[in-house]
């Protein structure tokens, strides 16, 4: 006997009706054998729409529910809430998609999209009729959430999930926590610098017992899934006594006689091998270079109270109900000759400009010469038309408005030239744009595929432009500094924390969430979130909005005691499977796990952890596996139903 299934096709305002006939999609379904409801409705997501599904389940005592309308990307969570409210088992509820799949697929052939939204709708109606009632699957949570990076993001989620009483673990792969901000010295648009925010928010790491912080770590292995996640990881060694004096320390420093380049100035400057990332940093131990120590026996015996070069990694293991990654970004570094990087002193980075105004606010000499004009190449590393980055970096045209800007406050008589692109000052920030045109800076606009051409000379640099703002006049400038404008990239070693926690990448090596809308910071594995610049270009604000839509995801999970999952997992047939391992190899989630039953060695489904993507199911040459939700019956019956209405 068929189920009573309950149809209802969505007009979709005028995304799906602009080119299905819905009214004929209607006329055809409503013969198709155990539809006893059939409606079409303007928005069927719309709380109106919603509560008269509920009606009609209630009132006709509905067997099965099928929305014909958007992505299931979008929508499955509002109607399996929907029949849930109804009384009706959650899964089984289908959505088909005539949106992406047929309006917007097939916009300039109607008829076949109509036709085509007719027969995924049968199959729908037939996956409906087979599809049975689950239970969500129930694990149970700890309430303790591991965050990798601890820069601005990151310390400001521990102090969210610490204040609602979740237990955090602060990763930090460097010595020193803070990430990139206390490099930019004053922060763009306010009179406070980065260090200055940093040790206002470590300060208040301090005051909660519920964060605990490790630096100096290496990540060794992830093991788990949603719930129950193990870390294993290293903490390397600063080489500093713990019990040492902090006078004596400041004199070891002071008396270091080795100098090695410093990454917090872009290698432009050099610090003692005992050393601080910069003048306090947090936490305020120092560490050592013990390699480029090595050979100044004299000064290791004299400071032997302060530096241990015997210290080895200290291996810990933690486990959590969540990870959230905070990765942060690096700058773009040019390659050599980009440009002219690297072939003249007089070409620099605007990170590395950055660094130089902090140390020096005014400017007005440069290696010795006269500084008078500064050119800006924007986009550098951004928005490329060949290569890897072809995204926008956000933050670079503010920046280096900002900055030119500072210039002029402390040096007037320096003339800015700004060589762009486009301009995306976005928000407030276009009154930067406005002001630095008010103090006389020059802008000109290049076009994507005709950069602009720089020529080193035996004393002067010059750049030639073809202005589209002058419709194409070519010009000629000669700065006595040339800045490159450089955006953002992953920060290194991202391909490996990928790969530890399975974590997805983007086509431009971000993180990738699963939807930018509606799951902006979660990943395609539960339990895994991202947030700020690791997930793509973000400004401070920005970063650590998504920092705080993270904490609350990963509150919502862990605050009860159990954690519910989607049923529809594959499942393993033990007398057909025969351990051949094949789908354990090819499982991306890490879900598929042997274990013997009866002395025999089958394939086994870590339940937590199964995505239900499917890609475990073909490979396996016994047929053992299939899928709740899409089994092989259900499949089957779904094509012959297409296949039929085509005949």
């Amino acid at each position: 006997m068929k189920k009573k299934i309950g149809v209802y096709i969505c007009h979709c305002g005028s995304n799906i009706s602009d080119v299905v006939d819905v009214e004929k999609t209607s006329a055809a379904i409503a013969g198709v054998e155990g539809v006893h409801i059939l409606k079409t409705t303007m928005f069927a997501c719309s709380d109106s729409a919603q509560n008269e599904i509920i009606e009609d389940i209630r009132d006709n005592q509905l067997e099965g529910l099928v929305v014909a309308s958007c992505s299931p990307k979008l929508h499955v969570p509002t109607f399996r809430n929907v029949a849930k409210r109804a009384g009706l088992n959650p899964y089984q509820y289908v959505q088909v998609n005539i949106r992406e799949q047929s309006s917007w697929a097939h916009s300039d052939h109607p008829e076949q999209a109509t036709e085509k939204a007719i027969q995924l709708i049968k199959a729908g109606i037939t996956k409906a009729q087979l599809a049975r009632a689950l239970d969500p699957i129930w694990i149970d949570a700890d309430n303790s959430v591991v965050i990798i990076g601890a820069g601005i993001t990151g310390m400001r989620m521990a102090l969210g999930l610490a204040s609602l009483g979740t237990k955090v673990y602060l990763l930090e792969k460097d010595h020193f926590v803070g990430g990139r901000i206390p490099q930019w010295g004053k922060l763009t648009g306010t009179d406070r610098t980065g260090k200055e925010l940093i040790d206002t928010i470590y300060d208040e790491l301090l005051q909660h017992e519920n964060i605990e912080l490790f630096t100096g770590v290496e990540i060794e292995t992830v093991s788990g899934s949603v719930g129950d996640f193990t870390l294993h990881f290293n903490v390397r060694p600063r080489y500093i006594s713990e019990d040492a004096d902090s006078g004596r320390i400041t004199e070891c420093m002071n008396a270091c006689p080795v100098r090695i380049p410093d990454p917090f100035n872009f290698h432009k400057t050099e610090i003692p091998a005992v050393y601080f990332k910069y003048t306090g940093a947090k936490p305020g131990i120092p560490a050592a270079d013990v390699d480029a120590l090595s050979d100044h026996k004299a000064f290791l015996e004299k400071f032997n109270d302060c530096i241990d070069p015997g210290q080895s990694s200290k291996q810990h293991q933690i486990r959590a109900g969540a990870v959230i990654l905070a990765t942060g970004f690096d700058p773009y570094r040019p390659e050599y000759g980009e440009f002219g990087y690297g072939k003249h002193p007089d070409i620099i980075s605007l990170d590395e400009l950055k660094r130089i105004l902090e140390r020096q606010e005014a400017i007005a000499s440069w290696n010795g010469q006269g500084v008078r004009q500064i050119a800006f190449i924007y986009c550098v590393g951004s928005c490329q038309t060949e290569g890897d980055n072809k995204y926008c970096s956000r933050i670079c045209c503010t920046n280096a408005l900002d900055t030119s800007i500072q210039i002029r406050k402390a040096n007037p008589g320096i003339h800015c030239i700004h060589l762009y692109r486009q301009m995306r000052s976005y928000g407030k920030y276009e009154l930067m744009y406005e002001e630095a045109a008010r103090n006389g800076d020059l802008f000109l606009k290049f076009d994507d595929d005709d950069p602009p051409e720089v020529a080193i000379g035996d004393k002067q640099i010059s750049v030639k432009i073809r202005d589209q703002l002058t419709m194409g006049m070519e010009l000629e400038i000669q700065p006595d500094l040339l800045v490159l404008v450089t955006g953002m990239v992953p920060s290194e070693g991202y391909e490996k924390t990928a790969e530890l926690f399975k974590a997805p990448l983007g086509r431009d090596k971000f993180f990738n969430e699963v939807h930018p809308k509606l799951r902006p910071v979660e990943t395609v594995i539960d339990g895994i979130f991202i947030a700020g610049a690791g997930q793509g270009p973000k400004n401070i604000a920005e970063s650590v909005k998504s920092g705080l839509s993270a904490v609350s995801k990963a509150n919502a999970l862990l605050r009860k005691e159990k954690i519910e999952l989607d049923p529809t997992i594959a499942t393993i047939d033990p007398a057909k499977c025969s351990w051949c391992d094949l789908c354990s190899g090819i499982c991306p989630f890490d879900a598929i796990r042997m274990e013997k039953r009866n002395g025999k060695q089958v394939a086994s489904i870590v339940s937590a952890s199964c995505k239900g993507c499917g890609m475990c199911n073909p490979v396996c040459p016994t047929d053992a596996i299939d899928l709740i939700g899409y089994t092989n019956r259900e499949m089957e019956s779904m094509i012959e139903s297409i296949i039929s209405t085509e005949q």
